[in-house]
């Protein structure tokens, strides 16, 4: 029995569920991609087994970065990016995370929200370090924003991976002053969030920035605000134990794709998608069912707005300044720069990641693939077959 995917659902479903949602401009991007994904509507090419006469249509794919069959490539380019920066000092993992008051403002206001969340969070750690009680230095960092929860609920938080130490003015090295992986306490860090996102907050509602806050009026205002103040500001911070490469692996599940991955699909059937999610009670998994409607409807909400970056550098890794202080930071280390990797290819790389040679025909396992058509885009067909949601259950 085929397995469910998000395209096969959004197509499925579709013509339903599209009159039922409002869509922004972006996500009917979103949704037309995943969709069209590997399908006809986008084109591709017809090869030929030279061995065998063997065909098949390789279509391509929509690279959009909400599509769970996209972006592996980009993805193990960018861990191996940022493996090339990493120092040779211990990392800290920190997750800074909103309180659940605010997403009504997100679904509002999700640029200027997720952007508060990314300022107040870096403003936070760059100055506790720069603090000479805890560092007293500039560390490097790297932010990945994450809106999700399990079950597609809206969960706003970003990951930070962080260095134990930092360059001070002086150009020297500095490790933190209570020790090698202790940075600052996860108390002081909330508080300090929690005013740098509050202050940002009453920034913009005094400028008329949020007009069409849900809360906007000054009795819900003032309300909101209350319960803000009120509540604990959770602030997660670990050495990770296996290094900053296992929370490279981690943050690279993420850095390319939203929300779920067609593996945590379980089944559609009867109006309700399984998907799998994570116990955090037992530590295993389980599974939940969500109406099909209910499903799409979480799953549009994490579409991000049209060029939104989510994955940002701070410190020693800002953009403007990143390559003469990594050097300096490897010159302060006394470790020598990483030597260039060579760009791999991608037939090479794709035998890498799935163990066969994409360009070996299956069948006879001998010849090897050659294209005899470009096949053009054909937008306005069905698209081709895939697999989709059974209307029985599964």
């Amino acid at each position: 029995m085929d397995r469910p995917t998000l395209a096969g659902i959004l197509r499925t479903h579709g013509s339903i569920d599209r009159r039922r949602h409002a869509l922004s401009p972006t996500q009917a991007r979103a949704w037309r991609a995943i969709v069209d994904c590997r399908t006809a509507a986008l084109g591709g090419v017809r090869e030929r087994c030279a061995n065998c006469g063997a065909e098949r249509h390789v279509w391509r794919s929509c690279r959009n970065r909400h599509c769970p069959q996209c972006q592996t490539r980009a993805k193990e380019a960018w861990r191996a990016a940022r493996l090339r920066e990493v120092l040779p000092v211990p990392y800290a993992h920190w997750v800074f995370t909103l309180p659940h008051a605010l997403n009504p403002l997100a679904i509002r206001h999700p640029r200027w929200l997720y952007g508060a969340l990314f300022d107040s969070a870096a403003a936070t750690l760059l100055e506790l370090a720069a603090h000479p009680r805890w560092l007293g230095a500039v560390p490097g960092f790297s932010l990945v924003l994450h809106t999700w929860s399990q079950d597609l609920r809206m969960h706003l938080h970003v990951h930070a991976l962080i260095t134990c130490g930092g360059l001070d003015a002086e150009g020297r090295w500095r490790a933190p002053v209570r020790g090698t992986r202790f940075l600052f306490p996860v108390q002081a860090a909330s508080k300090v969030f929690r005013g740098k996102f509050l202050a940002r907050l009453d920034a913009a509602h005094r400028s008329g920035e949020l007009a069409d806050d849900p809360s906007a009026a000054p009795g819900a205002w003032q309300a909101r605000r209350r319960a803000l103040l009120a509540h604990d500001w959770v602030v997660y911070a670990k050495p990770p134990p296996g290094g900053p490469a296992q929370v490279l692996d981690y943050l690279a599940r993420y850095t390319h794709r939203v929300a779920l991955s067609n593996d945590r699909l379980l089944g559609c059937g009867a109006g309700q998608v399984r998907l799998r999610v994570r116990d955090n009670q037992t530590g295993g998994k389980r599974t939940v069912s969500l109406p099909t409607d209910t499903f799409i409807g979480r799953f549009l909400r994490h579409v991000l707005p049209a060029g939104f970056k989510r994955l940002r550098h701070y410190g020693l890794l800002a953009c403007g300044h990143k390559r003469a202080r990594l050097a300096a930071a490897r010159a302060a280390l006394q470790t020598p720069a990483p030597q260039a990797v060579a760009i791999e290819a991608a037939e090479h790389f794709l035998a890498r990641v799935s163990g066969e040679d994409p360009r070996c025909c299956p069948h006879c396992g001998v010849g090897r693939w050659h294209t005899v058509e470009i096949v053009m885009a054909r937008r306005y067909d069905p698209p081709a077959p895939a697999p989709r949601c059974r209307d029985g259950p599964p």
